[in-house]
């Protein structure tokens, strides 16, 4: 008679490709899509109101996908990994095509500026995470993409004829993207002290 333990264990966990491809990572992976659209209409057309359209429905996507996988605990790490990429891609890349039209509003130093806070938030959080440090998005962090998901709008819509040679709203656009930076480097610095503070914390406790 055999040994009823001896018999082979049936995984429960699912499979990668299950993961990889539940709902809140498609809706993802569609923003990504979305993203190289809007890429390809700034550079190739003068659609402005569409290229807005476009960005406002990709950003409105990162809050469906992100409810979704926290009210059917579909978090996944590939999940974790791809969200905020795509968040930086659709940001920056933005940033990066708007500063080549004439009118945007859009510097080289501002996209340098929201380039290399991305990067060097991106590194930080690594390290930290690899301490066993919780470096989780804080307030300022969120009011940072708010405020970016705002200004990117603000700035195609600017080239649209009719509100091109508008002084309100242009200044209105400017006012915004000013603060959009300011508060973009302000939570880099913020993300250092924090950093550093649950460093000392973390080297206290051992």
């Amino acid at each position: 008679m055999s040994n009823p333990s001896s018999a082979p264990e049936v995984s429960h966990q699912p499979q990668n490709s299950e993961q990889i491809l539940n709902s809140p990572n498609i809706i993802s992976m569609s923003r990504l899509i979305l993203s190289f659209v809007l890429f390809a209409i700034i550079s190739l057309t003068d659609w402005w109101l569409t290229a807005t359209i476009v960005f406002i429905v990709a950003v409105a996507t990162d809050a469906v996908d992100g409810y979704l996988a926290r009210k059917y605990n579909l978090v996944t790490i590939f999940g974790r990994i791809l969200d905020p990429l795509v968040d930086k891609v659709i940001i920056c890349g933005s940033f990066i095509f708007l500063q080549s039209v004439t009118g945007s509003g859009i510097t080289p130093w501002m996209t340098l500026a929201i380039i290399v806070r991305e990067l060097y938030i991106t590194s930080l959080r690594g390290f930290f995470e690899q301490q066993g440090i919780d470096f989780s998005a804080a307030w300022i962090g969120k009011m940072k993409m708010v405020l970016q998901s705002i200004a990117i709008p603000f700035c195609l819509v600017s080239l649209m004829p009719q509100l091109e040679n508008v002084p309100l709203f242009l200044i209105t656009r400017d006012v915004i993207l000013w603060l959009t930076i300011a508060i973009t480097i302000y939570s880099g610095i913020e993300y250092t002290f924090r950093g550093v503070k649950l460093f000392k914390q973390k080297q206290s406790s051992e």
